[in-house]
């Protein structure tokens, strides 16, 4: 049996999945959440946090078991949604390995909330006296995902279905 070619993007799914798991795995056993090292001077870091809310740490502050659940039950919906646009769409290349990205990073975050209540960071980036968000390789993914499928969308020739 033949796999719709569609289905050889989850291949990039399992692997965003596997280092994203694997890098958190090292940073929650091997750092405490203190643990702070200068990559490039001034610029990149490596930090060992823990960000129970969503992206950019919104909602980091709120105690509430009802939003956990919420966040969990949120990212399944969403991660079932990428999974059937992933496997049923018509989609290019571009789009494929954006959905796969998506998926990858939207579950390697959902597991870590369900198995720690929170998401493991560990990537911080500062520009001058700015100091990004940290984040990790399942967020790294899910970005380059998305800008995948603005530039899919953007560029992608569109199919004519105006009737003569």
């Amino acid at each position: 049996m033949k796999l719709p070619s569609r289905l050889k993007w989850l291949w990039l799914t399992l692997a965003v999945v596997i280092l994203d798991r694997a890098t958190k795995a090292w940073f929650e056993t091997q750092t405490d959440e203190t643990w702070r090292h200068e990559v490039v001077r001034h610029f990149i870091y490596l930090v060992h946090s823990s960000n129970p809310g969503i992206a950019f740490s919104f909602f980091a502050d709120l105690h509430s078991p009802w939003l956990r659940i919420l966040l969990i039950g949120g990212a399944l919906i969403v991660i079932c949604a990428l999974a059937w646009l992933l496997v049923a769409g018509q989609n290019g290349a571009a789009a494929c390995a954006g959905l796969a990205l998506l998926l990858g990073g939207a579950t390697g975050n959902v597991t870590d909330r369900i198995l720690r209540g929170a998401v493991t960071d560990f990537f911080e980036v500062w520009l001058g006296t700015y100091r990004w968000p940290a984040f990790n390789v399942a967020d790294s993914a899910i970005t380059i995902g998305a800008i995948l499928l603005i530039l899919d969308l953007i560029f992608s020739p569109t199919k004519s279905t105006e009737k003569k």
